[in-house]
């Protein structure tokens, strides 16, 4: 995952207002186990925004460690949009990914993106999940980490490959030092626990809810841990549950690579445009050349290599981003003109401190959930075979994700998720999906007995509903509404299918800050970017 800068966009500007008070649910119980602490009553302020006038705020005390219930205590940021129909079906609980992206903005767009009949039906609710944004303790352990201009992702010789390991170590023993008495508490296990916690609060016997990408394992975990308490549950780009987290992240190299292959071959498409040729390899090739240059020459002291692919991965995420990156890409080769490439940066991948909170979560989830390889042999042998095929970001991935390989915490070991107690949970993916590829939709699918599977047939967007298309966002609307899902022939591998949208039109200009977004791209803001 990486949150990118300038992604929190509902959550950063709340301010305070009148109270609103649900009661708790005498018929809301904890999972067997230690006696729950009693949950106090939600108490609601007003926080609107003006894209989301109606979101209101809260806060939630929690166990750090749900075993031991009476002792420390942590605190989840929430928000709500609340229902306004007669017909109430209950809290919606939404997350938008990571681990490590912030939640609380995502109440307010999934509210306004829904149809309205639907939305007004639900309490939509937001968080910041333990360790994330506005909760508290906010993990932040090593400012600066990604600051401009690191190292080539790519090493060149032992001193290089050196030089990355001694920055993944610093980064696993920050947190550390840091955070020693959290950091066995901040995984996917504890935040499912703390999902139960905020149902309890709700006063609702069972919850709905709304996860993409690491949001759809965190669901899955839920269920597996609470099956009795699901009611009407949407996964939005599925995690593969067999890959948590090595492997999965290995999957990725090739996804990205390819979906980068899909940005050249579109570049190559629409030359008119950028007069960068129409042989699609050809222009890959001079992606690779810049890159190289900036081995030497940062653009504007800030983009180098590695600077360049996390510039670039967004657009795997998204092909919105396409003509944006593009224009940037031919202002830099055909003209030398760097300020493009800098402002693409700027925007898209540097972090900020809310992208070093991000960071920090994610690699205290992800190391902490599932075993990692301890001896660097490994990393290296298995990154230099995926890089052989796949150049475009497997060491930049693999740095990312390096302090697992020096955690300070052991791992745990992930739960099976396959689940044949709950009503139908409703699965969406894109075949083409980079971040979260298509194995990972069919294999929760096969895990999740009952479950339908909504593929959209081409598409390579990460995050399929309530970003543009209105076929996969129809048969969310229905299942919201009914808990209706579609059911394909016996033995097909989709209930479901829906045409991708087409990619997007050249534009000769790069982007200007502060236009407006359509749905795709605020979503894709929103939305903490699974690595």
């Amino acid at each position: 995952m990486r949150t990118r800068a300038g992604m929190l966009i509902a959550a950063g500007a709340l301010a305070a207002g009148t109270v609103t008070v649900l009661p708790a649910s005498p018929s809301a119980s904890a999972a067997n186990g230690p006696t729950p602490r009693p949950v106090a009553p939600l108490a609601w302020t007003d926080c609107g925004t003006k894209a989301y006038p109606k979101l209101q705020c809260g806060t939630l005390r929690v166990p750090l460690d749900h075993d031991a219930p009476a002792g420390r205590t942590i605190t989840l940021a929430l928000t709500r949009v609340p229902h306004t129909a007669k017909t109430y079906q209950g809290p919606l609980l939404v997350n938008p990914g990571g681990p490590g992206g912030s939640g609380r903005g995502m109440a307010g767009y999934v509210a306004a993106a829904l149809p309205s009949k639907v939305a007004a039906q639900y309490d939509v609710i937001g968080f910041d999940p333990r360790g994330v944004g506005k909760s508290e303790p906010a993990l932040n352990c090593r400012p600066g980490h990604f600051d401009p201009v690191r190292p080539d992702s790519v090493p060149i010789d032992p001193e290089d490959e050196r030089a990355g390991v001694e920055r993944a170590q610093a980064f696993a023993r920050a947190c550390g030092d840091r955070y020693a008495d959290v950091l066995p508490y901040i995984d996917t296990v504890s935040t499912a626990r703390d999902l139960d916690s905020i149902r309890t609060a709700l006063g609702a016997p069972k919850l709905n809810y709304l996860g993409y990408s690491y949001g759809t394992y965190l669901g899955a975990v839920y269920a597996r841990l609470f099956p009795e308490r699901v009611r009407r549950m949407a996964l939005d780009s599925v995690v593969n549950p067999h890959g948590v987290w090595y492997e999965d992240n290995i999957g990725q190299d090739y996804a990205f690579d390819a979906r980068h292959k899909d940005f050249t071959a579109w570049v190559a498409g629409n030359d008119a445009t950028y007069r960068l040729g129409t042989d699609p390899a050809a222009v890959e090739a001079a992606w690779y050349r810049m890159r190289e240059a900036l081995r030497t020459a940062p653009a504007g002291g800030k983009v180098g290599p590695g600077e360049l692919e996390d510039t670039f991965l967004p657009g795997g995420y998204y092909n919105g981003y396409w003509p944006r990156l593009a224009a940037a890409f031919a202002a830099y080769v055909n003209d030398g003109d760097t300020a493009p490439l800098v402002a693409a940066y700027e925007d898209y991948a540097a972090a900020d401190a809310a992208a070093d909170n991000g960071y920090s979560v994610y690699t205290s989830v992800q190391c902490r959930d599932a075993a990692w390889p301890r001896d660097w042999n490994v990393w290296r042998r298995d990154n230099w075979n995926v890089h052989a095929k796949a150049p475009f970001s497997t060491w930049n991935n693999a740095w990312y994700n390096a302090p697992c390989a020096f955690w300070p915490v052991d791992a745990a070991t992930p739960p099976d998720v396959g689940n044949d107690e709950l009503p139908p949970v409703l699965i969406l993916q894109a075949t083409e999906d980079a971040a979260t590829p298509f194995e990972g939709g069919v294999t929760l699918h096969r895990k999740m007995t009952g479950s339908s599977l909504v593929v959209e047939e081409g598409g390579g967007n990460h995050g399929v509903t309530l970003a543009g298309n209105d076929c996969m966002d129809e048969h969310l609307a229905a299942y919201l509404s009914t808990g209706a899902v579609p059911r394909g022939a016996e033995g097909a591998e989709a209930d479901a299918v829906c045409e991708t949208l087409p990619d997007p039109k050249p534009a000769k200009a790069t982007a200007t800050r502060g236009a407006a977004l359509d749905a795709g791209a605020t979503l894709h803001g929103m939305l903490g970017h699974v690595r």
